[in-house]
């Protein structure tokens, strides 16, 4: 694991949450605003530079580590570092957070240095998921996503269930968390019980030392039950994605959005899930497979019956989420490589899509399709970003969906051909709903005399939607600047599940299971 002096991670988490803290003593909302933007984009800053010193060749080594003793008595570290499955996701957060600011800049009247602070607090909590290497530090960061995201969709929301839905949200994702708390104290045990001589003293929590330790076979499906248990709840996967469309009906878009963009679940899986029980993975993968075509195409043929926009694009981000994981279940490194670019394409956009969708609805007052008929003509500029990120969605070449649906697409082809028929039949279903709803909502004559009055996209809106779609273009025409970061990554994260490591008995090596603390 390659140490630094300078916490480069730490700076990503703390920076926002004492930002966050700060904005409480600050009494002018404009100096809050200002305050704030100018905190998301060094965030963005010291991001783009931990990717921009990144060794995309290290595999699976841990780069920018900090590691220190934290809870001595229960072996809980301060444990941070970041390889190619994370890297990306880093600047991608930060950049989400900064348009959301952006998008929200004059949009929210009620107690808005409040929001800034859950926005800026939200945004360090995410740092830590995708940075702890500790599971006990990384299940702290993902439980303390709540909070913010409960006041954001309850006080901000835009339906008159937004309380009920953040209630529901709460206790859903509480449900999973219970799940993975259990999963996280059985990976414990066994590797205290995988030790020669161990003492209960030799409790660890540290994901390299528990990813170099083999689960005993009645622990193994168990762990893995709970780990999926827990993601899928986030994700996420039916029976437990109702929440979603709830959240996107009766929260704020920009709450939506962020949700939408940040797949914590997703990560969660292909982080920790399939490489903390490989033979279950591996054993499984059917399994898998069958979940994520029916969600694939459960999602789809959902969306394709909605008549409003932000459901039917909650129904589409569960259907591509279904995508990747029949790219993971595929088990080659098309799979992997194309969900993790998947996850990358989600922060852009999905987010966008949502982020359209509300600057409709702060107009208009609804974004159900009867009441949108026209949009082109008298918002000719927001209907074509909109074009932009729907055929992103769609996988057209030359957009960034392009290489990830087709890395996904051939690793269904490559694993079981009925995987392959239900990726094929997803992106047909996909390419249905999407355009017809925007022929129905965006074409075809004006549907009221609210529609003609509206305006077209603001300065602070066409700059936020213009740096997404660059991105949208730029990863679409140069996919090796996402490819080459995770290549290596997602080649020792295939081999961790290919060839995992082997228990003899009670001979495992003691010396993997503490790094040094010094490290």
């Amino acid at each position: 694991m390659n140490a630094t002096e300078f916490p480069l991670l730490s700076a990503l988490i703390w920076l926002p949450l004492l930002g966050a803290l700060a904005l409480g003593f600050i009494r002018n909302l404009r100096a809050a605003k200002w305050s704030a933007l100018l905190i998301a984009g060094l965030e963005l800053a010291v991001a783009l530079f931990a990717v921009q010193s990144f060794r995309a060749d290290s595999g699976n080594e841990l780069q920018w580590v900090e590691h220190h003793v934290w809870i001595e008595h229960l072996h809980i570290e301060y444990f941070l570092g970041v390889d190619g499955v994370s890297i990306l996701l880093l600047p991608l957060s930060a950049l989400l957070t900064l348009v959301t600011l952006l998008a929200t800049w004059n949009s929210v009247q009620r107690l808005p240095r409040f929001h800034l602070s859950l926005l800026l607090a939200l945004e360090g909590i995410t740092m830590g998921v995708f940075c702890a290497m500790d599971m006990m530090l990384f299940f702290l960061f993902w439980e303390l996503t709540l909070p913010p995201i409960f006041f954001l969709i309850g006080l901000w929301g835009i339906g008159p269930g937004r309380r009920n839905a953040a209630i529901k949200y709460t206790l859903v994702m509480l449900f999973g968390g219970v799940a993975l708390l259990f999963a996280i104290i059985l990976l414990a045990f066994n590797h205290v019980n995988a030790i020669k001589g161990a003492v209960p003293n030799d409790l660890t929590f540290s994901l390299p030392a528990l990813l170099a330790t083999p689960l005993s076979g009645h622990w193994e499906a168990a762990v893995f039950l709970l780990l999926m248990l827990g993601f899928a709840v986030k994700a996420p996967l039916p029976p437990f994605h109702t929440w979603l469309p709830t959240v996107a009906m009766e929260g704020s878009t920009q709450m939506t959005a962020l949700l939408t963009g940040l797949k914590l679940g997703v990560y969660g899986i292909i982080r920790f899930a399939m490489p903390l029980s490989p033979t279950a993975a591996v054993e499984y993968n059917w399994a898998l497979g069958i979940i994520g075509a029916v969600t694939l195409i459960y999602g789809a043929l959902v969306a394709l019956q909605q008549s409003n926009l932000r459901r039917m694009l909650a129904y589409a981000s569960i259907s591509h989420i279904g995508l990747i994981i029949v790219g993971l279940s595929s088990l080659n490194m098309q799979g992997i490589q194309g969900a993790l670019f998947q996850l990358v394409n989600f922060s852009v956009d999905a987010s966008a899509l949502m982020l359209i969708a509300g600057f409709i609805h702060h107009r208009l007052g609804s974004t159900e399709r009867i009441h949108m008929g026209g949009l082109a003509k008298v918002m000719p500029r927001l209907t074509g970003f909109y074009f932009l990120f729907m055929l992103a969605s769609l996988g057209v070449p030359g957009t960034n969906g392009f290489p990830a649906e087709l890395l996904l697409i051939v690793s269904a082809l490559t694993s079981h051909p009925s995987l392959a028929i239900a990726a094929l039949a997803g992106a047909a279903l996909s390419a249905a709903y999407m355009t017809s709803f925007t022929r129905r909502a965006f074409m075809g004559p004006t549907a009221s005399a609210a529609v003609r009055q509206l305006q077209d996209l603001r300065p602070r809106e066409l700059g936020v939607l213009c740096l997404l779609g660059a991105l949208v273009i730029s990863f679409g025409l140069w996919p090796n600047t996402v490819l080459e970061n995770q290549r290596a990554a997602a080649e020792a994260w295939l081999n961790h599940l290919l060839e995992p490591p082997m228990q003899d008995g009670n001979d495992f090596d003691e010396s993997v299971s503490k790094p040094d603390a010094g490290e």
